[in-house]
């Protein structure tokens, strides 16, 4: 390997780092709007902190640094445009609708196709496929009717034909500032601080204005014809649904995640065989964006407590551990339904006030919620329903009260 070429470090802006393409966000107009540009090929062509697949970057760098990989590759997207088309939207050209997404993202290769010609090295941040999926909790409700096969939607064996999109999170630093409620300054400057100093033109560049954080992204999974989504005389179901490992993917009984979110693919068959459309959005937001291992932690207090695992407990041990009940933060959830140029959803399948209120105030009228049905959750899992209903979770069965909340218990931690 050739000796490796020494690191200038600067606690100053470089003045000859500020000429780059610039981005006027909210633009509706691509190429007046700029393309965003995380890549490492060309440092002096970079106009946004971080990289492209931000939360990859550290295994990508052992496979640089193994040799595995060579730094300067260039990705060949041939072929790799959408397999559905999506938008334009109005929402896209309002820089304070989308704030943690491009919505160009999915159409760099094709909209800055002359800018690739000029040597730019624009990366996609969104990316749209087909596919089939195989559950067998469908397979159940196939069986009992309540979902059909029809050829087109539900293929014969069961098989769901859906859209998948996966987005990769790309912020408009003053737009998040705006949406949190806090200065742009102080942002910069807490994301510097508790990335430990990871992107230092957080605070060295303040010309930059677009970030790449390193965390999850968002996967979407469109059931129906997409045309449907932003048609408002067309039914639409949404599920909005944060990352549960343990349930999603393991079975876990502690919580309502995969029953919840079985159910809201359930429904948005359902719609989309009315003639509606159905939409699923998966964000990756393990443990309420506390991490897994701060959520099994919690589940090992909860149940060794003094008299167990309760309902009137729920949150209080997660803010013991993690000094916070939620870091999800879904001011910016509503980002992808206004990129899917979503204006009404008939049918939320999501109890949460937390969503609600995001996506109502956001602008999108909600005309129904639908609950988990009560024979869809784990005998353990009760702790955490009757406890966020209490809260403030929607729910049709009135509140529960201190002494619900009181007997409500789960299981000890060895049974």
């Amino acid at each position: 390997m050739s000796k490796p070429k020494p690191i200038v470090l600067r606690s100053q802006p470089d003045k000859s780092a500020t000429k780059h393409l610039p981005i006027d966000w909210g633009e509706i107009d691509p190429l007046k709007r700029g393309p965003v540009i995380g890549s490492l090929s060309k440092l002096s062509h970079r106009n946004a902190i971080g990289t492209h697949s931000g939360s990859y970057s550290v295994y990508r760098a052992l496979a640089v640094a193994n040799g595995t990989l060579q730094a300067d590759h260039l990705p060949d997207l041939t072929n790799t445009s959408p397999a559905e088309h999506i938008g334009p939207h109005p929402s896209w050209g309002d820089a304070n609708l989308i704030v943690s997404l491009d919505p160009f993202g999915a159409l760099v290769s094709e909209i800055y196709s002359s800018f690739y010609q000029q040597g730019y090295d624009i990366r996609p941040t969104i990316a749209v496929t087909k596919a089939h999926i195989n559950l067998p909790e469908i397979q159940d409700a196939i069986a009992h009717k309540r979902v059909l096969i029809d050829g087109k939607i539900v293929k014969s064996g069961g098989n769901l034909v859906v859209t998948k999109i996966a987005i990769d999170p790309v912020w408009y630093l003053p737009g998040i500032a705006n949406r949190i409620g806090v200065e742009e300054s102080v942002l910069r400057r807490v994301l510097f601080q508790q990335t430990g100093g990871m992107f230092s033109d957080l605070v060295r560049r303040p010309d930059l204005q677009v970030f790449l954080p390193p965390i999850g992204g968002t996967t979407v999974y469109i059931i129906g014809d997409v045309a449907h989504i932003s048609d408002p005389e067309k039914q639409l179901a949404v599920r909005v649904h944060d990352e549960c490992n343990g349930s999603d993917v393991f079975g876990s009984d502690i919580c309502t995640c995969r029953p919840y979110l079985v159910h809201g693919i359930e429904i948005c068959i359902q719609t989309a065989q009315a003639g509606g459309s159905g939409v699923i959005l998966y964000f990756r937001k393990e443990g309420r964006a506390l991490g897994e291992v701060t959520k099994f932690l919690v589940y090992n207090a909860r149940k060794r407590q003094p008299g167990g695992d309760r309902a009137d407990a729920y949150f209080t041990r997660t803010e013991c551990v993690a000094g916070v009940q939620d870091m999800r933060f879904q001011e910016l959830m509503p980002d992808v339904l206004h990129w899917l140029g979503i204006s009404r959803i008939d049918r939320l399948v999501s109890m949460s006030d937390q969503k609600y209120n995001a996506i109502i105030n956001s602008g999108i009228q909600v005309c129904d919620r639908i609950p988990i049905p009560e024979d869809r959750i784990p005998a353990d899992a009760q702790v955490e329903i009757i406890a966020k209903k209490a809260a403030g979770y929607y729910t049709p069965d009135g509140v529960p009260d201190a002494t619900i909340l009181g007997e409500t218990q789960g299981r000890d931690l060895g049974d």
